[in-house]
């Protein structure tokens, strides 16, 4: 898969130091897989979840470094492109769900 944009990755890993081997691991994974569908993602991932959102788009939800932080990407499996929407830590993520 072709990641647009990591540059999001590695800002919150500066900011964010405990999240980057993680990050930094879903990157390699993520360009190492040619994804179908959600459950080609879950054979990965197996806690990745798959959530509508209010735009009624779906999106797909990573939880990073032992659940601490929310990789929240767009998959479009058609093309094989990963966008990188949100990264935010696990209390922000709840405080905007």
């Amino acid at each position: 898969m072709r990641i647009i944009t990591k540059t999001k990755i590695r800002e919150y890993a500066q900011k964010h130091p405990n999240a980057k081997n993680s990050l930094f691991s879903w990157i390699t994974q993520t360009k190492l897989n040619s994804w179908k569908n959600i459950q080609d993602v879950r054979n990965t991932y197996p806690h990745a979840d798959l959530v509508t959102v209010s735009s009624g788009r779906t999106v797909v939800i990573f939880n990073i470094s032992g659940n601490n932080h929310r990789l929240i990407t767009a998959l479009h499996f058609n093309t094989k492109t990963a966008f990188i929407l949100k990264i935010l830590t696990h209390a922000q993520y709840d405080k905007s769900s």
